[in-house]
């Protein structure tokens, strides 16, 4: 009897530890779940490289130069690829910077240059599209600073700019690839906080030459009466000369009949 109660309690605990052994290896046999991938890095954008742009898209080579004596580009190019925001720039011809006689840029000094430079950018990339909406939000500052602002107008599809000196408008877009976008302009950007209001007058065409004038031209009314005033002092100037003439014909009228007189009487 005691054997039985023994070898019964024996086979309980082996049978027991038998079952733990079995769920011990199920668990670590049993699959570990792969964790989910991570998300792709946005991509990068691409190195844009303003000197070689600007030497290669268009006669630009006067802006690039003025970049390049004070240093600029290198401030250009850190706005271009090393900011979140970008950069926007509107470069002039070279044949604009040909046609500015009246102020000079050789009279600027030093800062005065560079703020001009920095008057062609904008801290941030605009596609086009995005100038519509600029129209609407007045005055926008530049590179330069707060107080060297442009002012913006989309005219059915054509960008037009006002520096409060100088009008211009975009004629090509050079390149729009965020972030950077380069916009050709026909004239040099010149801020107000530096030339001011004085805006000198445009110049009026020349006259046609060749054409006779009018009747209802001055010099025409002049001619005219001119003409008109000779005509009466021809008349009177004739009119002694007739009346001369006649006081000689009397005096020898009268001493012919004199005469006959004095030989029958």
């Amino acid at each position: 009897m005691e054997f039985s109660m023994i070898f019964m309690i024996s086979f309980s605990v082996l049978i027991l530890c038998s079952s733990l052994a079995y769920g011990q290896v199920a668990m670590s046999t049993s699959p570990t779940p792969s964790p989910s991938p991570a998300p792709a890095p946005a991509p990068t954008p691409a190195y844009t490289n303003l000197k070689d742009l600007l030497s290669v898209a268009g006669p630009y080579h006067k802006f690039l130069d003025y970049l390049e004596s004070t240093k600029l580009i290198d401030t250009f190019q850190i706005q271009a690829n090393n900011t979140v925001e970008g950069i926007t720039i509107f470069v002039p011809k070279d044949n604009a910077f040909k046609a500015l006689k009246k102020p000079s840029l050789s009279n600027l000094t030093d800062d005065q240059l560079k703020s001009v430079l920095l008057f062609h950018a904008l801290p941030r990339y605009y596609a086009l599209a995005d100038f519509n909406d600029l129209s609407e939000k007045g005055p926008i500052s530049t590179l330069a600073g707060g107080q060297y602002t442009l002012q913006f107008n989309d005219d059915s599809g054509t960008v037009r700019l006002d520096s409060g000196w100088s009008k211009t408008k975009v004629t090509s877009a050079v390149h729009t690839s965020k972030p950077v976008a380069v916009y050709q302009v026909d004239k040099v950007l010149l801020p107000e906080a530096i030339f001011g209001t004085d805006i000198p007058p445009t110049p009026a065409p020349a006259p046609a030459l060749g054409i006779s004038p009018s009747a209802d031209t001055p010099s025409a009314a002049k001619s005219e009466e001119t003409g008109s005033s000779s005509k009466p002092s021809s008349s009177g100037s004739s009119s002694p000369r007739i009346m001369m003439n006649s006081g000689i014909w009397t005096q020898l009228v009268l001493a012919f009949l004199g005469g006959w007189l004095v030989l029958f009487f």
